[in-house]
């Protein structure tokens, strides 16, 4: 994959930046863009065009176009990361990418192009590499730019950009963070149509020098392809779980792969801060922490009943918060009547709904909200959709996929004590949804 020009045009398709790095384009290839997409009556319908055998790339950020553009075939998906990334380059060197931004830093910018493309090809895109020797801050002293090369030989050509080897710490701290976020589609006799989790591992690394962490999932973890999925069997929080299946893993580009196809541990040199170690799906043998039993009735024309059943399927050392349910009403509903044992319930007629607040839901508790809504005659009678309940909650130290963080180890030359933190959240919000 080769970038033949790289171009940063702004809303009036003015040329901001332009740079070629191949032979078999002129500058003059900007103006097709500009006649065919920036002029263009209607809003382009696709984020690259091919026009003469010629492929543009673009992105409208910030109120700019970006244009990468290749003359032969190219992997597209290579193009807009390296799009993206010159974005987030844009944003840790002058706080956002706009057309002031660009004109205030025309120097800095084709410097950090010279640096990302090499003849077309993306090379080391890491902010935290790249400032290390190119700098806003003046001319330095022979003797500091003596320093900072043999600091960055490494960073430069090895396999360890993302971080540097002198980050100090006096603490030392691990925090992990799993928090995964269920969808859940339920019909209105408690079938589960469709249950998944979008799950990621958060990871915040204060740790000196360069350690290497090891990271340990369930008690068995198999992975029939690199990324396809994993299989595990292990209780978690007193639950027992028959099997675990997550689909569609991915991971930091730290992680050592190789490692992990010989021994099924995630080995990694973490970036220093906070990064997403991992982000998973998964589609069996879903937890769900919410049982709900809805039973909603028409009476007539003139005012529909409603009994719902909550039921919190954790267990009852854990408790969940900011729970809030969301219970449709018709859209002649003149007022409504609502009884509730816990927590606030509250009828909400520019939203057509009645939201019911629970700061607080025990598990293994439940709750029983009643209420009735009295309906306006109109003139034309339409069938009521009857929209889902929707339920928004957090419970910590819970998931739903049955994930569980066996062990965190740090190994460092420095041999120092770390400690470590796991964290785990479970979460809906507006993707909980059960019909009535």
């Amino acid at each position: 994959m080769a970038i033949s020009a790289f171009f940063v045009l702004n809303l009036k398709g003015e040329v901001l930046i332009s740079r070629l790095f191949r032979p078999d384009l002129k500058r003059s290839i900007s103006d097709i863009f500009r006649i065919h997409v920036v002029a263009s009556s209607t809003p382009p319908t696709s984020p690259l065009i091919t026009l003469s055998n010629t492929t543009f790339f673009h992105v409208r950020h910030g109120g700019l176009w970006l244009v990468a553009v290749c003359k032969h075939n190219a992997n597209a998906a290579l193009v807009y990361e390296f799009t993206y990334r010159f974005i987030n380059l844009g944003r840790s060197y002058f706080g956002k990418l706009d057309e002031e931004s660009v004109k205030n830093n025309f120097v800095l910018i084709y410097e950090l192009l010279d640096e990302i493309l090499d003849f077309g090809y993306p090379q080391n895109s890491e902010s935290d590499t790249l400032k290390m020797y190119i700098t806003q801050e003046g001319v330095k002293s022979e003797q500091a730019v003596r320093e900072e090369a043999s600091k960055i030989t490494i960073q430069a050509t090895g396999a360890i950009s993302w971080r540097r080897n002198d980050v100090k710490y006096r603490k030392n701290e691990a925090f992990v963070d799993v928090i995964e976020t269920v969808n859940l589609s339920m019909n209105s006799k408690g079938t589960v149509l469709r249950a998944d989790v979008d799950g990621q591992i958060l990871m915040r690394a204060y740790l000196s020098g360069t350690p290497e962490c090891k990271f340990g999932l369930n008690d068995k973890l198999v992975i029939d392809k690199p990324g396809d999925l994993a299989r595990a069997k292990a209780p978690l929080g007193g639950l027992e779980t028959s099997s675990v299946e997550l689909d569609d893993c991915q991971f930091h580009q730290c992680v050592k792969l190789g490692k992990f196809d010989s021994d099924r541990t995630i080995s990694f040199i973490p970036p220093d801060g906070e990064f997403e170690l991992m982000r998973y799906r998964s589609t069996s043998n879903i937890n769900l922490p919410f049982r709900v039993q809805p039973i909603v009735e028409e009476i007539g024309k003139s005012r529909v009943e409603y009994t719902v059943h909550v039921k919190a399927m954790f267990q009852a050392k854990l408790s969940a918060t900011n729970v809030v349910i969301k219970i449709p009403t018709p859209l002649n509903a003149a007022s409504v009547e609502c009884k509730v044992g816990v927590g606030k319930a509250k009828y909400v007629p520019g939203e057509n709904v009645i939201v019911w607040k629970i700061p607080r839901f025990q598990g293994g508790s439940d709750a029983t909200f009643t209420a009735e809504a009295s309906l306006s005659q109109t003139t034309v009678r339409k069938a009521w959709s009857r929209p889902p309940i929707s339920i928004d909650f957090q419970v910590l130290m819970f998931t739903a996929s049955g994930l569980l963080v066996r062990f965190l180890k740090v190994f460092e030359k420095g041999n120092y004590q770390s400690v470590k933190w796991v964290r785990y959240l479970t979460k809906a919000n507006g993707s909980y949804l059960i019909r009535i």
